[in-house]
């Protein structure tokens, strides 16, 4: 532990619990039947869960691969099958609840490798390193008002520091109530900070959230700095598989659930749910029918309220969670992936990943050549190179392949070796699933407990009491549908973990 964890520890900064878990027998006393629709990491982490306890739980996914937005595929290559997947995902070290279920399969997780440094890219201005602060606040915060080649002390003496105070003070109740009506937009304006500062700190931040800071809470936005940087003991280093997904989590994941007595079946779309004397039934987009008495519905937003939409009987047995669904389904905006095979490298010295300032379009690279051992080998049997580009929150109505060729010409102004590298392969794709954290959005957000007995809501737009966010907050939610269903079946539940609830300035 290093010093600034040390410090961090002794004003709270420090992993707390939020479910001791524990309250009853280790396994269900009694036959118990689930249903958990979604295979993504929220529907997986209720799955493991539930089945451990003794549940009886089928998974049902309606793709052909597990994963949601954290998915792998085999992609037919001219040279060869090699393993695609839905983008590049960090994982952060204080994802602890995440990281749990993933021990299931890989106590030491020897699985994750750290990502030396997570620098920002700009056509404008030097380069903003995130990776190499000291782990915990106030002492990352310091090093970063010191550090930051974007942040003099001379702005900090124009900065409106009445206006910064909220990003010190999160509180769940206090901050949504005075801040969620209004944009991250007019929250950064406020602050009266250098454009460079704005861009090189704020805004990539806000863009990760696959929001556009103009059609963000401004509520949210200091949740996140608070989970990602002012309330979090383990900084921002991060670490990734560095196998591909399937091989590294899903296909672990669905043994050790089929161990436990679980089925994880996919292509198996659900297109109906309704009530019935006994708990819950789910008919197929093909006809099939399965029952069982708890159900978790773990699916993106706009496939949750499609499905409710194509339930008319939860009119009657859940009229709220009907009512929140049209504000609800409505994801945030697109974003695209784009996997390029190149016939060259590019330099040794760039970052496996970085983040992207002010590109009209391009957010992020990861070289993947560096980063996963399939792509890893291609690379050295071809050399070549695999580049990973992503849009986070991007312009709507746009082909997937014209957003990728956007992106690697805006790449080429940032390193400009990659305009001498001929493209062997592309696969790109563009997609809106993703929530979104609109102004004004909390109150209607709906909760993991439904206003129906036995139904539950699991995934990264469901509202948490806790810090958390992106694939944290689907397992948190997962893991918590679960602690409901086995606490109501009379068996033990499990430990939910989070950051330090409150700001460092907030009032208890």
């Amino acid at each position: 532990m290093g010093l600034s964890q040390v410090v961090g520890r002794l004003i709270g900064v420090r992993e707390h619990v939020v479910d001791p878990g524990g309250g009853g027998a280790p396994r269900v006393p009694r036959p118990v039947t689930a249903l958990v629709v979604g295979g993504g990491i929220a529907g997986m982490s209720a799955a493991v869960v539930l089945a451990e306890r003794g549940v009886e739980v089928t998974v049902l996914e309606a793709a052909p691969h597990l994963g949601g937005r954290l998915g792998a595929w085999p992609e037919e290559l001219p040279d060869g099958v090699q393993r695609n997947e839905h983008g590049f995902h960090a994982f952060f070290r204080q994802y602890w609840n995440w990281r749990s279920i993933l021990r299931r399969v890989d106590p030491a997780l020897g699985f994750l490798k750290p990502i030396p440094g997570y620098p920002i890219l700009s056509a404008q201005w030097p380069t903003e390193e995130f990776g190499k602060l000291p782990p915990a606040p106030p002492a990352n915060l310091l090093a970063l008002l010191l550090r930051s080649p974007s942040l003099r002390l001379a702005d900090l003496r124009s900065m409106d520091r009445d206006a910064a105070l909220p990003l010190l003070t999160y509180d769940a109740v206090r901050t949504y109530a005075e801040f969620d009506e209004r944009t991250a937009d007019e929250l950064l304006s406020s602050l009266r900070l250098p454009d460079r500062a704005r861009a090189m700190l704020f805004e990539v931040f806000s863009h990760s959230f696959f929001n556009h800071e103009a059609e963000m809470s401004a509520a949210e936005m200091i949740a996140q700095f608070h989970f990602y940087l002012l309330g979090n003991p383990e900084g921002l280093a991060f670490d990734c598989p560095d196998e591909d997904y399937a091989t590294a989590i899903w296909e672990p994941l669905t043994r050790h659930v089929e161990k436990h007595g679980g089925r994880v079946l996919t292509g198996a779309a659900a297109a109906r749910l309704d009530r019935t004397p006994e708990g819950w039934r789910v008919a197929g987009a093909d006809g099939d029918v399965w029952e069982a008495a708890h159900v978790v519905l773990a699916v993106d937003p706009p496939a949750l309220a499609a499905l409710v939409d194509a339930s008319p009987g939860l009119a009657v047995a859940a009229p709220e969670l009907v009512a929140r669904m049209p504000a609800f389904g409505r994801p945030g905006p697109p974003y695209a992936v784009a996997r390029y095979w190149m016939d060259g490298d590019v330099r040794p010295e760039r970052a496996v990943f970085s983040g992207v300032s002010r590109q009209p379009t391009l957010d992020s690279v990861t070289l993947y050549h560096r980063l996963e051992s399939e792509p890893r080998r291609w690379a050295e049997r071809t050399g070549g190179s695999v580049l990973e580009l992503h849009a986070y929150a991007c312009e709507p109505d746009v082909p997937a392949d014209e957003l990728a060729a956007r992106m690697l010409r805006e790449l080429t102004t940032l390193w400009p070796e990659v305009a001498d590298l001929r493209v062997r392969e592309l696969r790109a794709r563009v997609e809106a699933q993703a929530p979104a954290f609109t102004p004004g959005s909390h109150a209607g957000r709906p909760g993991v407990r439904t206003d129906a007995p036995g139904l539950y809501l699991a995934g990264d737009g469901i509202r948490t009491e806790f810090p958390s966010a992106l694939m944290e907050r689907s397992a948190a939610t997962g893991i918590i549908a679960a602690n409901h269903i086995l606490r109501a079946e009379g068996a033990a539940a499990e430990p939910v973990r989070s950051i330090r609830p409150r700001g460092l300035l907030a009032r208890r």
